[in-house]
């Protein structure tokens, strides 16, 4: 059990640095610390250092002592990795909506990179707030094999995402204003309204 809390406490360090990279007093410091073009690089910077410092997260999962809690027969397991493929490709359509090279700070260094007016409200962000992190979910909890340590992440992770949903939000009412609050009231976060 110590690799299970040695995970979780892992995530949550990440967690923090992620958050505290992610606030706009952080990213207002840097500004003045470096000047103006710093907001043309950050978004590419933060994804650097965020892919980065998952990267010892992963090694503790895969190095740790581990043990299996199930593993999903054939041909069930066939279903699991189907419904994983739908899941991962939604997401990416998800990202793809809002601009994926935006997400991954591609898009802020160029000339004339314009953030949008308004919540995108169409396709998936039609009948949930957050798809990316829907299905990021579901693609992580249909993995048809499960140990101690891929719990620990599952959870932590899970956790990290629901917290920073909450912090993400507050951004979004910042950013968009009325707009988004009256998105937030009739769109649900994560499922549809008839799950």
């Amino acid at each position: 059990m110590e690799s299970f809390s040695n995970i979780c406490l892992a995530v949550t360090a990440y967690g923090i640095l992620h958050s505290f990279l992610a606030s706009k007093g952080f990213k207002n410091r840097a500004e003045q610390a470096f000047g103006p073009w710093v907001k043309r690089y950050y978004r590419l910077f933060y994804n650097l250092v965020a892919a980065a410092s998952l990267l010892p997260i992963f090694w503790l999962v895969w190095r740790s002592s581990d043990y299996p809690l199930y593993l999903i027969p054939v041909p069930f397991v066939f279903i699991t990795l189907l419904l994983q493929a739908a899941a991962a490709g939604c997401a990416l359509a998800a990202l793809l909506q809002t601009g994926i090279l935006d997400f991954l700070g591609l898009a802020q260094p160029l000339e004339g990179a314009v953030k949008p007016s308004s919540p995108v409200e169409t396709g998936f962000y039609r009948w949930m707030r957050h798809p990316v992190y829907t299905f990021g979910l579901l693609f992580i909890w249909l993995t048809p094999m499960m140990t101690v340590n891929l719990l620990a992440f599952y959870l932590s992770a899970t956790v990290y995402i629901l917290v920073g949903i909450y912090f993400e939000e507050r951004k979004l009412l910042e950013e968009f204003g009325q707009p988004y609050a009256d998105y937030r009231s009739r769109t649900p976060m994560l499922f549809p309204p008839y799950f």
